[in-house]
């Protein structure tokens, strides 16, 4: 098994998948081709907006194509779309995605940068993209799709959006309730669906198949989990990470499993599953962030230094 990541590494190849088609970078020509265009279209469609005729329906916009290339911190959250793909679910503020001013919710990754080097993978499923992404060593570059804040699967008018148009009308139609009994179905599916991923991981990862557990516990992740599931899926990525010998992807997933409530730092501290995490010198710091006993020790410890106690 060691071996065969061994391998992996070294040739520069996602996990999981036959060696996937190199996607060339744009020109700079190309690319200010390409501004030109988006530019010339968006004049194009303002003109046209600005003389709408009678009773058509408003244009829905094309979507774009964007380049961009950020450093960590990213400030990034994606979210894992119907087809699978990996889409941008929040921005934080002042972070570097944020400060290119190109991204908006709802945007889709179409490629990212290799782990290692100059190559470009195209984003094959959010797995195997959130892969990419957490290991990235150097900057991240990344081939989006702009939907204009279109998030996957909204073709159809929201329950908001019907109730909204109805309100005047005192009626709460059929199409209203079906919506409501859709919407519910489908985040109990999702909830079962999650619970699968998360029991298939953890069989994977006890059968040491790391690689293939990742993309199951990122799945979970990817698919709006609850806190407590967030917590979970975040330690095991954690371990599979440790067990990989990638730290600080191993890390990262670490601190997104004590910012979902992950409490249990004794187990932290202990599991051998985290060892390779441990010698790191940012474990200690990163644990002692959250870990509200060990503060307490030491506003305790500051205390008895200050009144002399304990002589």
């Amino acid at each position: 098994m060691a071996a065969a990541l061994a391998h992996q590494v070294g040739a520069n190849q996602p996990p999981l998948l036959s060696s996937p088609a190199r996607l060339p970078r744009s020109s700079s020509n190309a690319r200010l081709a390409a501004a030109a265009v988006a530019r010339a279209s968006s004049e194009a469609k303002a003109e046209a907006e600005a003389k709408p005729t009678e009773g058509a329906a408003e244009e829905e916009r094309p979507y774009e194509e964007y380049e961009v290339t950020i450093e960590k911190p990213y400030g990034l959250k994606f979210s894992k779309g119907r087809d699978g793909g990996t889409y941008v679910e929040a921005i934080l503020p002042g972070a570097a995605a944020d400060k290119t001013g190109q991204f908006t919710v709802g945007d889709k990754v179409l490629a990212t940068s290799a782990v290692f080097g100059d190559d470009i993978w195209p984003a094959a499923g959010y797995g195997q993209t959130m892969y990419s992404i957490r290991q990235r060593v150097g900057p991240l570059y990344m081939k989006m799709e702009r939907r204009f804040g279109k998030l996957d699967g909204d073709g159809e008018l929201t329950e908001k959006e019907i109730i909204r148009a109805e309100r005047n009308s005192g009626v709460v139609s059929g199409r209203v309730r079906e919506i409501q009994l859709q919407n519910y179905q489908r985040k109990m599916a999702q909830k079962m669906q999650r619970e699968e991923d998360l029991r298939m991981g953890l069989r994977l990862y006890k059968d040491g198949k790391y690689e293939e557990a990742l993309e199951k516990f990122e799945s979970v992740l990817g698919s709006k989990p609850e806190s407590t599931e967030a917590a979970i899926a975040s330690y095991n990525v954690a371990c599979s990470y440790s067990k990989l010998n990638r730290i600080q992807a191993g890390l990262s997933a670490l601190e997104d499993a004590l910012k979902s409530g992950y409490e249990d730092f004794k187990r932290i501290r202990t599991d051998p599953d985290l060892e390779n995490l441990r010698k790191s010198e940012e474990f200690d710091p990163l644990l002692k962030n959250y870990d509200e006993s060990f503060i307490n020790e030491n506003a305790l410890n500051a205390i008895k230094s200050l009144f002399r106690f304990g002589k």
